[in-house]
């Protein structure tokens, strides 16, 4: 979706959120960088193929989607990285790679990792590589309704850290 689209469903959903412009970065970490926040508090979304179904593993920037965990936490039988060419036509108002994690809006099912519902808001890519939208963890979890599992591998940090 384009950052116009995303803006009205927030605030059709009376959501608040801010919008943070950076300079072009097509990697995870290179954006959270750019923008000045840690990697374990910038989401990306990777496309993965559940039981043949296209889904969204949502996973702090720092890390990667353990497909085995994945897997385990899905109750399917197989878990594939999905290639451009299956997930391409499914976001024809964002750019490769910038899809936001609201698979909701794309009938898709999302997973996301367990440590990102360890800080008080998400921060991702808005659709393109040049803006993120942050917003509380509550109100994306309301939204989006994502299973919470461990699907990436990491230290797992306490709230209070």
């Amino acid at each position: 979706m384009s950052l116009t689209t995303l803006k009205q469903f927030l605030d059709s959903q009376q959501i608040q959120y801010i919008v943070i412009s950076h300079s072009v970065a097509y990697t995870a970490q290179g954006i959270a960088a750019l923008a000045h926040i840690p990697g374990k508090e910038l989401a990306k979304t990777v496309i993965v193929k559940i039981d043949g179904e296209l889904a969204m593993a949502v996973v702090p920037a720092s890390r990667h989607v353990d497909l085995v965990l994945l897997k385990s936490a899905a109750g399917a039988t197989t878990v594939e990285l999905a290639a451009e060419a299956d997930f391409k036509g499914s976001f024809p108002d964002c750019e490769t790679g910038a899809m936001p994690p609201f698979g909701n809006l794309y009938h898709m099912r999302v997973i996301a990792d367990e440590s990102l519902a360890l800080d008080k808001e998400i921060a991702f890519n808005a659709g393109t590589h040049r803006e993120l939208v942050r917003l509380a963890w509550e109100d994306f979890e309301k939204l989006v309704k994502p299973k919470i599992a461990r699907i990436s591998l990491g230290k797992v940090q306490s709230k209070a850290a």
